[in-house]
């Protein structure tokens, strides 16, 4: 796909933030660790990897906005757009040397992500969209999987740690999903997770308690794939409430009805 402006800007600064990271990654033994809160933490690598971005995004387009896990939010002089930024979702899979973790990067443009990559450096892997563009890693366009038997299908979640109140509500979720499906998996980025719903390896995709920075690009990249993304809650909207489910088109309604309570 031939990207626009923007998103060759994305790629460019994703790319080089991996740089960064992949060094940390290798050495991240050394590297200082921060607590931000029970089971949350912060590296230098990825204070590094979100000031490298920062730099390239918001020193090509001046009037944007900015909205990063790591750093303050910069209302832009054009209100209407806006960069949506996770330097490292996986920070712990990072220090654990679990080569799973990845780069988000998602333009917003008056309340609607337009443009989203979503960056492994550990497999090279690339993915990315436009809206109304289609989706792709690297160079294949991507299609959610058409599996529509609910035993054949596996899901990705985030398991809630340290004292997430929200503990409680996935394991029930698990108690009523686990008897009518081939597995669920637990993976730890939320953004990867959303990816590989887009590129078919996961059928779908659930988690409470997220940030806008872990979800913004994959949203995209799992709809432009031929997949669906709702909240959890009906009555919440992505990007402002902290809820989301993703999957392929023919399981949607049976896979969100269980999570849902509705079956």
């Amino acid at each position: 796909m031939q990207g626009s402006a923007n998103l060759n800007l994305m790629m460019k600064a994703a790319r080089k933030a991996g740089r960064s990271l992949t060094k940390d990654f290798r050495e991240v033994e050394h590297l200082q660790v921060s607590v931000k809160g029970a089971g949350d933490f912060v590296t230098k690598a990825d204070l590094a990897a979100e000031e490298i971005i920062k730099e390239e995004l918001l020193g090509a387009r001046t009037t944007y906005g900015w909205l990063g896990e790591e750093s303050e939010q910069v209302l832009g002089e054009d209100p209407t757009r806006r960069w949506i930024v996770d330097p490292l979702d996986g920070t712990t899979n990072f220090l654990h040397g679990l080569p799973h973790w990845a780069i988000s990067i998602a333009l917003e443009h008056k309340n609607e992500i337009v443009s989203a990559i979503v960056y492994d450096p550990c497999r090279d892997e690339m993915f990315f969209s436009e809206k109304g563009k289609g989706a792709y890693l690297n160079d294949t366009r991507l299609r959610v999987s058409g599996r529509k038997k609910m035993i054949e299908t596996i899901y990705a979640t985030g398991l809630p740690f340290a004292k997430d109140t929200n503990l409680i509500k996935t394991t029930d979720d698990l108690s009523r999903l686990l008897p009518q499906c081939a597995g669920v998996r637990r993976f730890g980025a939320a953004a990867l997770d959303l990816a590989y719903v887009a590129a078919g390896r996961f059928d779908g995709f659930w988690e409470r308690g997220l940030k806008p920075w872990d979800i913004a690009a994959g949203l995209l990249i799992v709809r432009e794939s031929g997949g669906l993304v709702e909240t959890i809650d009906t009555n919440n909207k992505l990007l402002q409430d902290d809820d989301i489910i993703a999957g392929n088109g023919q399981i949607f309604e049976q896979f969100s009805n269980i999570i849902r309570k509705k079956s």
